[in-house]
This record gives structure tokens, sequence and C-alpha cells, in this order.
């Protein structure tokens, strides 16, 4: 198994430039890319300051620490691989101080157990585990999600969109990947 460093820079806020370095076993992580960011957070750019994140399959962390660098008052990273986990702990840590708290779970398996509400959610999963509805199924099941909490869904553009109640408010395809961002009223 070859393990890798790659690097992420957040594109806005205070940390705006800073680039986070994280993990890549077998080269299984994908982040979200910067125009697809770039958009996301366009959408949401009046929406972050003071709100309660989810960053639920966090990865590399782009999405959780773009929204802290942006305003959010505090963020929870899920993350199932441990060495992610502790990347995300060394780096994202001394940025944000108590703002940030890294979860080493299994999405899905943490849901259940967490405790919200959150005002804004990113469920970026790999594609291939298809963990997009049971994690908004979760969110539901469990009363996760404030009153017109924000749900950022990102997939591989052939797959279905989320069978969900909420607003779909935005939806942008690039190459592969669509990101839908819900509003669950």
């Amino acid at each position: 198994m070859s393990t890798r460093k790659s690097t992420v820079r957040i594109i806005g806020g205070e940390h705006r430039g800073r680039r986070l370095m994280f993990t890549d076993q077998n080269g299984d992580l994908r982040p979200t890319g910067d125009r697809m960011r770039e958009t996301l957070f366009n959408w949401l750019q009046f929406e972050l300051r003071d709100k309660r994140v989810l960053d639920l399959f966090a990865g590399s962390g782009a999405l959780g620490a773009e929204a802290l660098s942006r305003g959010a008052a505090h963020a929870v990273l899920v993350e199932k691989k441990a060495e992610r986990a502790a990347d995300l702990s060394k780096q994202l840590k001394p940025l944000f101080a108590g703002r940030v708290f890294v979860q080493l779970a299994d999405g899905l398996k943490w849901l259940p157990r967490a405790t919200g509400p959150f005002d804004v959610v990113f469920i970026d999963p790999p594609y291939d585990i298809g963990a997009q509805q049971p994690a908004c199924d979760l969110l539901m099941q469990h009363e996760l999600l404030a009153e017109n909490a924000w749900v950022y869904v990102e997939s591989r553009r052939q797959d279905d969109a989320p069978d969900v109640p909420w607003v779909l408010e935005k939806e942008k395809t690039m190459g592969d990947a669509v990101a839908r961002l819900y509003r669950a009223i």
C-alpha cells in the first residue's frame, strides 16, 4: 500500500491561501476541487457566519476548514481513517482552536449518536460507497438539522439525487461530479 502526502488550499476567509496536507493512501481520496468549492462557498457566502457545521466525510478537511475560515462558529469533521483524522487534528486545531472537533468514526455510524442540530452539513463521501442517501436519511431520522439548514450533497453525475423533502436551491455539474445544495425547510 503506497501512502503519499497531498495538499489542498483554503480558498477564502481568514486563512485564504493556506495549504493543508493530507494523507492519500493508494490515491483513494478525491477532495472537492477548487472550482467546485468556490462555487459552493459563493452559494453559501452569507450563510456561514456563526453557524454550526458538519463535514460528515471529511477526507482532506477542505470543506470544514473552508467553512471555519469563512466564519462558522464551529465545525465537526468526521473521518474514519485514523491517519487522516490525525492529520486533520494536527493541522486544524492550531488554526481554529476550540472551533474544530475531529471525530475518528465512520460517518454513517456516527450520525445516530451525534448531537445536533447543525446549520450547514457537507455530504461528500467517496462516490463508490453510495452513502449520500443513507446520510440524508440519518440526518432526518435523528433530527440533526436546524431549522432552515443547508445540506450540500456531492455525487457522480450519473447517480440519482437523494430522495429528500428539502428544497433544491442550487445545482451544478462539473466534469463527473454534480453538486446539490438543499434547504431543509
